[in-house]
């Protein structure tokens, strides 16, 4: 009987590491194709970053040339620009040109980050600082500092910081359902508190004297005309911080997409990590809109962007270059665009934005109704 049952045992084997076998190539065959679509998905992303450097370099340098530079000499513009000439030159390039240039890009960028960070955390292409309230209110803040105490070092910053942490605050509290936040709700309570928030600026209006009045009603319309050397230095500490902060918050986003019972699973404290994450992002809207003026709905399309051409993962690092893009060009473009230049920069933006606002909202009610 051991010789009648030896073939089959034998073959029972041959069958076993037979399918072993193809397992082995099953697994190998995927994880080829998976490291092949994350080599293809790096190189997109590089290609895409180099892109919007170049676009950048391209802009700081329409910024800096168009509208006159005839008066002075080829030689001393680069140098200029660097603070390293006298008279014109200087007064030109350096401290009204440069300082404009750069406040556009870095805002831009704190713009895209704060909208990319809420957009991935809350899974909703409207909870962007801008939309849900976090703008209006480092609005208010800084409203306040302009009209009462404009001489106080960094008081709009502050100001704006506050008027914008007490908005997330709020919104968090207002939000709440059972024992995490309706997103639906979130969105909704923010654009009611941001009513609020432009509601209490119209009243400070009433109050305010005429100089006080037309340079707060420029600088909530958006627009870096007026930027200068210490709202750079401002703008550049901001990014830093809230750049380092999202680095290290990076793995925790990546677990929390995959849902906050898997991201426990994975060791990743989700509410700290939530927290920690609103108040970054409302930081660089507050610190940006404390310098240059709510630029509205840059948040909003930055994020959507940098997913279309990198996907999700990489979307929050893209955003901010795409933000600098939107801002910085918004900007030129005010400045120098023919039938539209001169205006704000918040002008362009908005008209950019609103109409993708508009299609977004429409976009999700049919998907709600259908």
């Amino acid at each position: 009987m051991a010789q009648t049952h030896a073939p089959r045992t034998d073959g029972a084997r041959s069958l076993g590491q037979a399918s072993q076998d193809t397992a082995a190539e099953l697994k190998a065959a995927t994880v080829a194709r998976l490291r092949g679509a994350h080599r293809a998905r790096f190189r997109r992303a590089r290609l895409v970053t180099f892109v919007l450097v170049l676009m950048l370099l391209a802009l700081l340098v329409a910024s800096i040339l168009l509208g006159g530079v005839k008066r002075i000499p080829a030689g001393d513009i680069l140098p200029a620009a660097f603070g390293m000439r006298t008279g014109l030159a200087d007064y030109v390039i350096f401290r009204i040109r440069m300082p404009r240039a750069l406040a556009a890009l870095l805002a831009g960028a704190l713009f895209g980050l704060s909208g990319a960070l809420y957009q991935r955390l809350i899974r909703n292409p409207l909870a962007t600082p801008d939309i849900v309230g976090i703008s209006a209110g480092a609005g208010a803040g800084a409203t306040t500092m302009l009209l009462f105490a404009p001489a106080v070092p960094f008081g709009t910053s502050l100001a704006g910081l506050g008027g914008a942490f007490a908005l997330v605050a709020t919104v968090l509290a207002l939000s709440r359902r059972g024992g995490g936040v309706d997103t639906y709700r979130l969105v909704l309570v923010g654009i009611g508190l941001s009513a609020v928030c432009t509601a209490y600026v119209n009243y400070l209006f009433t109050v305010a004297g005429q100089h006080g009045i037309a340079q707060v009603m420029r600088w909530l319309v958006g627009s870096v005309n007026d930027a200068t050397w210490e709202g750079v230095s401002t703008l550049a500490g901001a990014l830093a911080v809230c750049g380092l902060c999202t680095a290290l918050l990076d793995r925790a986003l990546g677990s929390m997409a995959l849902g906050d019972q898997l991201a426990l699973g994975l060791g990743t404290r989700v509410g700290a990590a939530r927290i920690a994450t609103l108040l970054v992002g409302a930081a660089a809207a507050a610190l940006a809109t404390s310098v240059t003026g709510p630029i509205g709905f840059v948040s909003l399309i930055s994020g959507p962007i940098a997913i279309r051409l990198v996907g999700a993962d990489r979307s929050v690092a893209l955003a901010v270059p795409i933000g600098a893009v939107i801002v910085l060009g918004a900007d030129v473009l005010a400045q120098h665009g023919p039938l539209i230049s001169p205006v704000p920069t918040g002008v362009l933006t908005a008209l950019l934005g609103a109409p993708y606002f508009v299609w977004l909202i429409l976009r999700r009610r049919q998907g709600a109704t259908a």
